[in-house]
């Protein structure tokens, strides 16, 4: 630190000197040489820095001793600052390797653990996948199942449709034929297990015409309607008691004769129903057939 003052004292001397002569050229050059303010100024300003430049190197450069001592000073200070660098550098290099270690071990477990939740994501996506395939195909199967039964239910269907057809044309056939056999063979309108036939039975007493007064009303019977009262005209019944007056046997006869109707007598008992009206009584049908509402 003494020698560093020294030197700076030194040199301020030498600029100082240098100021002066080159003062003392400016003033001798305008005044004595004759020179004009401007070249006398450059003038003095050249001797003042060739005089500082010289007197700096005669007076304050170190001695040759002082030279080789210093540069051993600051060639020791060099090296024990390259030492300290290079120690430095060593610690600093050893940190990194440490730094770079502890960011490989920390990536490795992060690549692991990535590598995990990839397989773990994989196996969750394939059990999706699977699961839906899964359901596609019992989809896939249970349509097929509803078709395959609907068409099963549809041919079975069919099939019944057909048996109740079959049967049911069955049946007509066999219901027509027994008809057909009945009507060829009689019907037992009378009870006595005998099939009547046109001569079954007694012919009853005929009119060949009304008495005087005219013929009774007989669609006051119930069973016989107009079409049927025609009949019973064409067969010689015009009056009440001549249906009252028949017998079980005569009523045979009747059963057995109404063609289209056989049997009606009967089933409508027309005999009891005109010994009513033949008495001169009424029944429910009769009235309302006076009243108009049933022909």
């Amino acid at each position: 630190m003494s020698d560093l003052k020294k030197k700076s004292s030194c040199q301020v001397g030498c600029w100082a000197m240098a100021a002066a002569a080159g003062v003392l050229t400016f003033i001798m050059l305008s005044t004595i040489g004759d020179y004009s303010f401007l070249p006398a100024v450059v003038l003095g300003i050249l001797i003042f820095g060739l005089l500082g430049l010289l007197f700096n190197w005669l007076f304050c450069a170190p001695l040759p001793a002082a030279r080789e001592k210093t540069d051993l000073s600051a060639a020791s200070a060099d090296a024990a600052s390259t030492s300290t660098s290079a120690s430095s550098a060593s610690n600093a290099g050893a940190a990194t390797v440490t730094s770079d270690s502890a960011a490989a071990d920390k990536a490795a477990v992060e690549a692991k653990a990535q590598a995990a939740a990839d397989k773990k994501a994989k196996v969750a996506a394939d059990k999706k996948a699977k699961a839906a395939a899964d359901k596609k195909a019992a989809d896939k199967k249970t349509k097929a199942d509803e078709k395959a039964a609907k068409t099963k239910a549809d041919a079975d269907q069919k099939a019944a449709d057909k048996k109740a057809k079959a049967a049911k044309t069955k049946a007509y056939k066999t219901a027509a034929a027994k008809a057909e056999a009945d009507a060829k063979a009689g019907e037992d309108f009378d009870g006595d297990d005998v099939r009547e036939a046109a001569d079954e039975g007694t012919k009853p007493a005929t009119l060949a015409a009304a008495r005087e007064g005219g013929a009774d009303d007989l669609k006051r019977i119930k069973g016989i309607g107009p079409k049927l009262e025609k009949l019973c005209n064409t067969m010689g019944f015009f009056h009440f008691d001549q249906i009252a007056a028949w017998t079980p046997d005569e009523m045979a006869w009747v059963n057995a004769n109404l063609e289209g109707f056989k049997g009606r007598a009967t089933r409508d008992k027309w005999i009891d129903q005109a010994k009513l009206l033949a008495a001169g009584k009424e029944t429910e049908f009769s009235k309302r057939v006076d009243k108009g509402s049933v022909y």
